[in-house]
C-alpha cells in the first residue's frame, strides 16, 4: 500500500506527534510510507530519520486571513497527491483534513480517506456533515469513550472502529534500580520521600494543578513527604503562583521540556494523568504503565480504559481533591505495595499496549477499506 499520513502541528504535536512517528516505523517496512507536516515541526524532523519514510514539508494554514497561503498548500498537496497516487490518506485534525479535502479535488483515481480523532472536542454542524458523508472513508477513534462519541455525530456514517495507540514497550521498559535510584536522587530528598510524577505536559486541562489542593488536605508531615515532578513545557506564572501561595514550592519539580522523558519516569513511584478536558487515551500514562509505574487518572473520557483499578493504578474524580488525598495517603501508607503495582502495570502494557499490535489493527482498518481482507 502507499501511505500518506498528514497532520497540521508546527511545534511539538503532541500525542499527534508520537501516533504518526510509531505507525510510520512499524508499517514502514511493509509499505511505502509518506509523511507531511510542516516545516520546523517535531513530526517532520523524527520522520525524516526514519529509515524509508518520505517527507513532505506542507503547510496546513488555517483562517480567512490565509486564504493566499492556503491556496499554495493546496496546489503543492494535490501535486503529491497526483504524483504519488495513494491508496490511503490518514487525516489527524481539523485543519490538515480540511486542506486534504481541497487537494483532492480533481484527483483520480481517489485514495481513501481515514480520519483518526485524538481529542474530545465536539464535531458537529454542517461543515462536519459535508466532511462525513462525502470526504471521509473511515473513523478511527483512540478509545472507546471516543467512539462512543463519534457515533453521535456526523462520522457515525463512517462507521467509527476503535484502534487503542500502543507504545513501545523496550524503549519504555524498566530502568535497572541502580540507574532509577540516580535519577531520583535529584529530585526526592531522601528514601522516605513519596516521588509522583508525570511526563503529560503542564498544560491546564492536565490537571496537575489540582494536586496542590489534595496536598492541602494531608497533614504536614504527610504533606512533606510528597514530590511533584512534571515534565513538559515550564508552567505558567500563574499556575506557578498557584503552588507557590500553598507554600509547596519545595515539593514540586519542573524539569522541562525533554527529548527522553525516561529518566524522569523511571525516578517515580508512581505517576498520574488528571486531566479534565481534551485528552483522550494519553500516551504519557501508557509509556509510564509499560516503566513499571502504577498511575492514578481521573475519570475523564478513555484515561480509565488504560487500568485495572486497584491492580495496576487509580481512578480519581475529575477535580477530586478529596480522593487524591486519600490515594496520596493510601500511597505513603503502603509503600511497600506500589512495585507489585507497577509489575502489573507492566504486564498490562505488554499485553495490551504494544506497537505491533496498534500497527497491525490500523494495517487491517485500511485493508478492510480496501477490500484486501
Amino acid at each position: 500500500m502507499k501511505l500518506l499520513y498528514t497532520n497540521f502541528h508546527s511545534g511539538s504535536g503532541g500525542g499527534h506527534t508520537t501516533y504518526i512517528r510509531e505507525l510510520a516505523r512499524a508499517l514502514g517496512p511493509r509499505h511505502e510510507v509518506h509523511v507531511a507536516a510542516p516545516a520546523g515541526s517535531r513530526l517532520l524532523a523524527e520522520a525524516t530519520a526514519l529509515p524509508g519514510v518520505r517527507t513532505l514539508a506542507q503547510p496546513f494554514p488555517n483562517g480567512l486571513r490565509k486564504l493566499r497561503e492556503r491556496a499554495g498548500a493546496i496546489r503543492q498537496l494535490r501535486d503529491h497527491l497526483r504524483a504519488h497516487r495513494f491508496d490511503i490518506v490518514h487525516v489527524n485534525g481539523s485543519a490538515d483534513h480540511r486542506i486534504v479535502i481541497a487537494a483532492l479535488r480533481g484527483v483520480s483515481p481517489r485514495p481513501r480517506v481515514v480520519l483518526t480523532k485524538h481529542n474530545t472536542k465536539p464535531m458537529g454542524g454542517l461543515q462536519h456533515v459535508w466532511r462525513a458523508r462525502f470526504h471521509t472513508d473511515k473513523a478511527i477513534a483512540v478509545c472507546e469513550y471516543v467512539r462512543r462519541q463519534l457515533e453521535a455525530t456526523p462520522y457515525r456514517a463512517c462507521h467509527p472502529q476503535t484502534v487503542y495507540n500502543g507504545v513501545d514497550t523496550t524503549h519504555f521498559g524498566p530502568w535497572p534500580d541502580a540507574d532509577a535510584r540516580m535519577s531520583r536522587e535529584r529530585f526526592a530528598p531522601d528514601a522516605g520521600s513519596l516521588l509522583i510524577g508525570s511526563s503529560a505536559g503542564t498544560a491546564d486541562y492536565k490537571g496537575w494543578t489540582d494536586l496542590v489542593a489534595a496536598l492541602e488536605l494531608l497533614s504536614a508531615e504527610e504533606r512533606r513527604r510528597v514530590h511533584v515532578l512534571i515534565a513538559g513545557q515550564p508552567p505558567s506564572a500563574r499556575q506557578l503562583a498557584i503552588v507557590r501561595e500553598a507554600g509547596l514550592e519545595a515539593q514540586f519539580h519542573f524539569p522541562g521540556l525533554l527529548e527522553d522523558v525516561r529518566p524522569i519516569i523511571a525516578a517515580l513511584d508512581a505517576g498520574f494523568v488528571l486531566s479534565h478536558d481534551i485528552e483522550t487515551i494519553s500516551f504519557a500514562c501508557r509509556e509510564m504503565m509499560a516503566m513499571g509505574k502504577p498511575v492514578m487518572v481521573t475519570d475523564y473520557a478513555g484515561l480509565p480504559e488504560n487500568l485495572h483499578a486497584g491492580e495496576d493504578g487509580w481512578v480519581v474524580p475529575v477535580h477530586g481533591h478529596e480522593a487524591m488525598a486519600t490515594t496520596l495517603r493510601w500511597m505513603l501508607q503502603h509503600r511497600d505495595a506500589l512495585a507489585g503495582m507497577g509489575a502489573a502495570a507492566r504486564a498490562h502494557a505488554l499485553a495490551e499496549f504494544g506497537i505491533a499490535r496498534f500497527a497491525d489493527a490500523t494495517e487491517a482498518v485500511y485493508r478492510d477499506l480496501l477490500g484486501e481482507r
